[in-house]
């Protein structure tokens, strides 16, 4: 298969390929360490609560994907596609070797300086990947195009948690954060050998009658999104869980305006193009929801209540390789978790210490645990964060296989019904976890880590079909001065998903029996299959209508 990819798709496709894997390297290596490192207690982590690392974890995630809607107009107007991907890139650099640095002044500016560079970055390089495919030659392409960058970013989220653990293991938590700096330093020495063969690509759009400026974009859109971000976290009390989530919510308000707007100001031709991409945003808000809680409630799932411990034979390599951590089961001094494995503090908020095994021990089956003083060595609990990815690694093929292969028969589905049919299989994978806390007993002991790879592999076939077809119906459909804009509107979908993620996610400990958090989730990505199942015809007939397969 890859020598037919080698002769058949633009030379371009390999460089961004590989520029965004080593940038996905950076963020993913990132975000599958961040979570645990703010609640960490014991190894130098920040020591916050639950609770305020899910909602810092789930505004920051949102924030990464509310920002390429600026930098997508930015890129169409101003600064052209490669500028703003090298100026995205440098900002995400520093803000991950900002993270190494020790304060929480650094660690809040680190934050801001990576929502920013990805606000850049991100919808500019899937641009300008859309845009070598938009000749004849490669026109009918561009879906396979697509899962085949797809697969780039996920090699670069793959590698990455092997390397955040052993750096961490071995080092310390802000080595790792370095490694992700150097990483995305990486990929900009690899788009720049590229230069040459998207430089064709690059266009700055001309601005036709109607659209907005910059000017009227900062003005009318960007500053009443301070404006009602600012009122949102003042409302007093929490209308949705925390400060955060309220002024989060509230600054979209004006983002999700303008993007109706541009509806409405649209000339006859584009009107339903753009109707189209707003309905299909509408429904990936859903199962971003839902996907991105791989980095808060199934890794809290993979730390507390997942058998972690490797087999006898591999302790050895593993332990050389820095790749699992050991813990003695023995009485010593531990820090005191709750019930639901909450980390518990006295009245003064410090953090209470008691003589006894590792909390790991406590939902352990009596049958496996070890002899007093023996060492048991676990699996990271970030490397469950690999998973996803190398399925995405495995079925990538798999699936551009299956649809070419339909496609011969003029059988393949619609980049629309792809769409649906990745948020009914991505339901399926709640279901998987419900079978899970069953059979665990509601945490009452470990289960097997295959009930987590299991719903990986269901929901990552769900992510194959919906993420990468999203990116490519957005440059097929999108008028082209407004594609870079549009692209913006379809991370900003992800950014308001993002955002519910992590609100979801913080409801855990609200569950009695966590089959239900998992049944909740289900619920919600199937009344979004449904939608999308009611309005596919509709899309179909309107990608007809653009030449659009």
């Amino acid at each position: 298969m890859s020598e037919t990819i080698k002769t058949k798709h633009p030379k371009g496709l390999y460089f961004l390929f590989f520029t965004e894997m080593w940038e996905r390297f950076g963020y993913y290596l990132m975000l599958g360490i961040f979570v645990l490192y703010m609640i960490d207690v014991d190894t130098g982590g920040m020591g916050f609560l639950d609770k305020n690392a899910d909602d810092i974890f789930g505004t920051f995630i949102a924030l990464t994907y509310l920002t390429p809607f600026l930098g997508g107009f930015l890129a169409d107007r101003v600064l052209g596609y490669v500028k703003s991907v090298y100026i995205g890139g440098v900002l995400m650099a520093a803000g991950y070797l900002a993270l190494a640095l020790p304060g929480l002044t650094s660690f809040y500016v680190a934050l801001g300086l990576i929502i920013i560079g990805n606000g850049l970055f991100k919808p500019n390089i899937s641009t300008l990947l859309g845009n070598i495919y938009s000749t004849e030659e490669y026109k009918s392409m561009k879906d396979s195009g697509y899962n085949i960058f797809y697969m780039g970013i996920n090699i670069g989220a793959f590698v990455c948690n092997i390397i955040a653990a052993f750096m961490r293991n071995k080092f310390s938590w802000e080595a790792a954060f370095a490694t992700a700096g150097i990483g995305l330093l990486l990929g900009l020495v690899v788009f720049s050998f590229g230069l040459k063969h998207f430089k064709e690509a690059n266009i700055i759009k001309p601005k036709e009658k109607g659209d907005i400026g910059i000017s009227k974009v900062l003005l009318y859109v960007f500053v009443p999104a301070i404006v009602a971000g600012t009122i949102g976290w003042l409302i007093p009390g929490n209308l949705l869980g925390s400060d955060s989530t309220d002024a989060f919510i509230s600054a979209c308000l004006p983002v999700i305006g303008f993007y109706l707007s541009l509806y409405f100001r649209a000339n006859p031709i584009d009107k339903r193009p753009i109707a189209a991409l707003l309905a299909v945003f509408a429904v990936g808000v859903m199962f971003w929801a839902v996907f991105k809680q791989n980095g808060t409630a199934l890794t809290r799932w993979a730390k507390f209540y997942t058998e972690r411990a490797v087999s006898p034979e591999m302790e050895k390599p593993l332990n050389d390789l820095y790749l699992v951590e050991e813990i003695l089961y023995t009485d010593s001094e531990v820090t005191v978790y709750d019930s639901e494995f909450r980390v518990v503090r006295n009245d003064a908020g410090e953090i209470e210490k008691t003589i006894g095994k590792d909390v790991y021990f406590s939902n352990m089956s009596a049958e496996k645990l070890p002899t007093e003083g023996e060492s048991v060595f676990l699996v990271n609990t970030e490397l469950f964060q690999s998973v996803n990815p190398a399925w995405v690694i495995i079925l990538t093929p798999l699936l551009v296989w299956f649809f070419i292969r339909l496609g011969k028969r003029n059988k393949e589905p619609t980049t629309a019904g792809k769409i649906a049919l990745g948020l009914f299989i991505s339901a399926l994978s709640c279901l998987v976890m419900v079978a899970a806390a069953y059979y665990g007993n509601n945490g009452e002991f470990k289960v097997s880590p295959w009930w987590l790879i299991a719903c990986y592999g269901v929901i990552t076939l769900g992510e194959l079909c919906l993420s990468p077809m999203g990116l490519s119906l957005v440059s097929k459909l999108s008028p082209p001065r407004l594609t870079a804009l549009m692209m913006g509107g379809f991370f900003l979908s992800t950014s308001i998903g993002n955002k519910l993620s992590g609100v979801l996610a913080s409801l855990w400990y609200g569950y009695e029996h966590k089959a239900n958090f998992f049944l909740v989730n289900f619920i919600l990505l199937m009344i979004a299959t449904l939608f999308a199942v009611l309005i596919l015809r509709w899309l179909n007939r309107i990608m007809k209508e653009n030449n659009v397969h």
